[in-house]
Order: structure tokens, then C-alpha cells, then sequence
């Protein structure tokens, strides 16, 4: 029998490209060590436990071209295998230390386990996760889509060959991990224009995402709303978020995540513990920081302190029971839908997927369960990936979205204001200059084409979102104006030995060295 409706799940997995070797330990990159710890390897572990019991799954999950850059990458991945070895020690001891205290044993117990079932996982691939992720897609489960190469900001480039440099130089790199072309990508923070579809047909992309109010203030008005795909002037398909399912696990206060049984993310045994005790494995600089041990639950809207300890049973029981619930939400919505729309909605819910895991501890458990339940437990809703649902339902509208984004106020303001406004006219230099090259070397070789692609490399990571991102929020504010600026004194440097015709090779090999993601960029990717 065929369901009343579909559920599509996107989840967005990216982080900036952050790799410092000329540092034995750096802390920014540990925003990658945390999410593979919390977040991917937990993730490709459930996914992979649904295989091996015959539990029908569907979901599509970006894995950025930074992301899979570091994923990929040798030194990281040491880098993470012996702080992943460093937290399994610490859990080891915990377990002795806690044995008097039963209040926090539990937790205790699921650390160990919870550390030694990600070196399982990470040994069983070599390191290199990427490949879980491709058997699954290999198989049907998953559909993993790229990016803009480094997360670039599309609609804030006002030179088309930029635009175009940083879909281009994604999907080669997708075909260098993944083994075949992305059908889809994630278009950084969203942000979509009327046009830049355009430019996604030519690179053989088949659909992308888009915040509810761009397709809600499209032309024409959208008929069957956010509940199915449209197409653009292109033929390129957008999806668009379902605001009902974002909010029931977005929001802070009406969200699942802030339950009080689920672990609070802001009380680390790295500040809990005494110093020595901690000491070893902290950063080299030997400040207190968080180690991602944490024994104490949300609790409620009270202080630090007052919070209670976690209780790994509780906070699991309390999953399954809002898998149930949004399932059961789910049910409801698609037998509205389907009596309104004539024809079978689809629910798109879209999350960055660190908040499975990393912000949200137990969303990994979540996730297990919701999709046991709608396997096992109704025949309404079923998952699918936006492909299938593509040759299921190949005829749908054809629109002009709107421009936006699904930043706050969701259009671009995140991105452009008075914090990081004069990044710009640098970066719009540098993206001009880079064309210039393109169009003046077209064949180059040897020193001068390794020159050429470094220069390429620069201006990509100087034009990182993620930057601009952390310049409005004010968090490591000096850290992503250095690292554009970097990029973009790096890039300068390059043009003028390149145009020079000096090309200093120690300094050159020292870049490449250091930023060295996209190893086999080709600089033609701007002409």
C-alpha cells in the first residue's frame, strides 16, 4: 500500500576548514574532534545498525567539501584517533573515581562505552569515515550532496565566475570521495537568488534547499505551498523547510533538546574537576576548558550549579518518547495535507547536524527511534530522499523563488552589516584578480600551475561564510578575521609573484603545506 505521504530529513553536516600543522595542538580544531566524537560517529553507527536489522531508511545529509577536506585528511585524523585515545583514558579512570559516587556511575559507564564504541567505528574504517558514509549511499540509504566548496556566500559575490568556481571546484571534489556526481547540493546558509540556479543546472546539480519564504514569496505563489518541490526557470528543484518540524526540535523553549532529562552542554568536568586531575588533558597551554565530559542534565532555568546529575536511562527513555511524538505529529500533518493537496505532501524537515549529538546529546537516540518507529509502527509516512521523490513525482511547479536565506530575519544581513561589511571589497578584488590569472594562463604547468592553484585555494577559504558568521555573533571574532585575512594576504601575495613572474617556491610549498585542502584543484575552474 502506498503511504498517505513523505517525510524527507536533511541534514547538514559543515564546519569551517580549520587545520593548523604548524601548531602540535590548536583549539579551533576542535570543533572538528567534538562533532566526529559526538556527532558523525554516532550518526554513521545508528545508520549503520539499521542495515544490519533490516530497518527501512531514508535521509539525505550534506557533507561540505571543507568538512570532507578534513575528514579525509591524514594529520587530522592522527590528530583526532589520539584525543579520541586521551578521552577513553580519562573514561577509564572515571569509572574508578566514580565507584563512591553512585549519583554519577551511570553516566560514567556511558562514556566508556559511548568513547570505545567511536574508536570501534573509526578503526574499522582506518580513519577515514567518509567511506561509511559512502557504502551507505552506495546501498540507497543515504544521499549525501555537497556545497559551495568552502561554504561560500553566493548571493554576496558579484563576480559569476566566482559564483561558479565555488560550485565547480565542490562537485570535482565530490567525485574524488564519493565516486560519482552529487545529484543535490546545500547552497551556504541558504542563500538563494534568482539566477544562481542557473549556474547549478550547468554543473549537472538536479536540486538544492531552500528556507520556507523562498519558495512561500516565489512567482507564482507556490501551489501546494512547502509541502512539494518545485522547479526553477532552470529545471533545477528546490525543497523547502517545514517550519512545523523545525520548531518542535529548534526551539529553545518549545524544543525537544532543552528537556530537563537530556544533558546540559554547559557543565564540562573540565571545569567541574580539580586542576591536576583535568590537567592532562586539557590544550598544552594548560587552561581549563570543556572536554565533552559532562554528568549533570538541563535540569531547568537554573544556575550552573543547582544543575542535577544525568541520568543516561532517563534522558534515553525520554528520547523514544519524543520520537514517538513527533512520528505521531508527523501522522497527523501528512493526513491533513494529503485530503487539502490531492496528492501524497512532502514534510521536509532540515537541521545542521551537529545539533544531533554535539548541541543536543541524545538527538543520535532520537533519530534511532524515529525511524524504528515509522518502520515498524504505521504505514502513513514513509522516508524518502529528494531523488526519489524527484522520479516518483517527476511533474511539479515551476516557479521563481525568492531571495533568501535561513539566517536570522532570513535574508542576508547575518552575513552583511557593520561587523563585517569591509571584508568585502577585498574579497570581490581578490575574486577579479583570480579571473584575471585564469584568463591569462590558460595552459600553465609546473611551478606556475601549482602557483596558480594555491591562489585558487586562498581565495575559497577566504571566502568561507563561516567567517563572516562568527564576526556578527562575537565569538572567536580574532580568529576569523585573521583567517581571512590570511587567505586574502596569501592570495595577494601569490598574484604579485605570479604576475611578476618570482614565484618564490619555499614560500609557495609552505602554503601548500598548510592550506592544503582540495589537493587536486585545478585553477581553470575560473575561466
Amino acid at each position: 500500500m502506498d503511504p498517505k505521504g513523505y517525510w524527507c530529513l536533511q541534514l547538514h553536516a559543515h564546519l569551517p576548514y580549520v587545520r593548523h600543522p604548524e601548531y602540535p595542538d590548536f583549539l579551533e580544531e576542535d570543533w572538528l574532534y567534538e562533532a566526529v566524537s559526538e556527532t558523525y560517529l554516532p550518526l554513521l553507527s545508528v545508520f549503520e545498525k539499521f542495515v544490519e536489522d533490516g530497518v527501512d531508511f531514508r535521509l539525505c545529509m550534506t557533507i561540505t567539501p571543507s568538512l570532507a577536506n578534513m575528514l579525509a585528511d591524514p594529520l587530522l585524523q592522527s590528530r583526532y584517533y589520539e584525543r579520541l585515545n586521551r578521552h577513553i583514558e580519562f573514561a577509564e579512570k572515571e569509572l574508578w573515581r566514580t565507584r563512591a559516587l553512585p549519583e554519577f556511575q551511570p553516566a560514567a559507564q556511558m562514556y566508556d562505552k559511548h568513547f570505545k564504541e567511536c574508536r570501534r567505528l573509526w578503526e574499522k574504517y582506518n580513519g577515514n569515515i567518509l567511506t561509511g558514509f559512502k557504502n551507505l549511499q552506495d546501498m540507497g540509504k543515504l544521499e549525501i550532496i555537497t556545497c559551495c566548496a568552502t561554504h561560500g556566500f553566493l548571493p554576496l559575490m558579484n563576480n559569476e565566475k566566482a559564483q561558479r568556481a565555488q560550485i565547480r571546484a565542490a562537485v570535482e571534489d565530490y567525485e574524488r570521495h564519493f565516486g560519482r556526481a552529487p545529484n543535490g547540493i546545500w547552497l551556504a546558509e541558504c542563500a538563494y537568488y534568482p539566477g544562481i540556479d542557473k549556474i547549478l543546472k550547468e554543473e549537472g546539480i538536479r536540486f538544492f534547499f531552500l528556507e520556507a519564504h523562498g519558495i512561500l514569496y516565489g512567482t507564482p505563489r507556490p501551489k501546494f505551498g512547502v509541502f512539494a518541490p518545485v522547479y526553477c526557470p532552470s529545471g533545477v528543484a528546490a525543497f523547502s523547510r517545514d517550519m512545523e518540524t523545525a520548531h518542535q526540535v529548534w526551539s529553545a523553549e518549545s524544543g525537544y533538546p532543552g528537556d530537563p532529562d537530556y544533558r546540559e552542554f554547559y557543565r564540562d568536568l573540565g571545569y567541574d574537576l580539580e586542576y591536576e586531575y583535568v590537567r592532562p588533558y586539557l590544550h598544552s597551554d594548560g587552561v581549563r576548558r570543556n572536554i565533552g565530559i559532562k554528568y549533570h542534565r538541563i535540569t531547568g532555568k537554573v544556575a550552573l550549579s543547582d544543575k542535577q546529575p544525568y541520568n543516561p536511562q532517563w534522558a534515553r527513555n525520554k528520547a523514544a518518547e519524543h520520537a514517538g511524538n513527533f512520528l505521531f505529529n508527523r501522522v497527523k500533518q501528512v493526513e491533513y495535507l494529503a485530503e487539502i493537496l490531492g496528492r501524497p505532501p512532502l514534510v521536509t524537515s532540515m537541521y545542521d547536524a551537529e545539533l544531533f549529538g554535539h548541541w543536543w546529546f541524545e538527538g543520535p537516540d532520537f533519530i534511532n527511534f524515529l525511524f524504528r518507529k515509522m518502520h515498524y509502527d504505521q504505514n502513513i509516512i514513509k522516508p524518502i530522499t529528494p531523488v526519489e521523490y524527484l522520479d516518483k513525482f517527476p511533474v511539479n511547479q515551476v516557479i521563481t523563488p525568492s531571495a533568501s536565506s535561513w539566517g536570522d530575519k532570513g535574508y542576508y544581513e547575518v552575513w552583511l552589516n557593520e561587523a563585517n561589511d569591509y571584508i568585502y571589497r577585498h574579497l570581490h578584488k581578490a575574486a577579479e584578480r583570480m579571473v584575471e590569472l585564469a584568463e591569462k594562463f590558460p595552459k600553465a604547468g609546473g611551478v606556475l600551475e601549482r602557483a596558480l592553484n594555491q591562489a585558487a585555494r586562498e581565495l575559497l577559504l577566504a571566502q568561507s561564510s563561516d567567517w563572516a558568521f562568527i564576526m556578527t555573533t562575537g565569538t572567536m571574532v580574532e580568529y576569523a578575521e585573521k583567517r581571512t585575512r590570511d587567505h586574502l594576504v596569501n592570495f595577494m601575495n601569490l598574484h604579485g609573484q605570479i604576475t611578476g613572474n618570482s614565484i618564490d617556491e619555499f614560500y609557495l610549498g609552505d602554503l601548500e603545506s598548510k592550506n592544503n585542502i582540495f589537493p587536486k584543484i585545478n585553477y581553470r575552474i575560473y575561466r
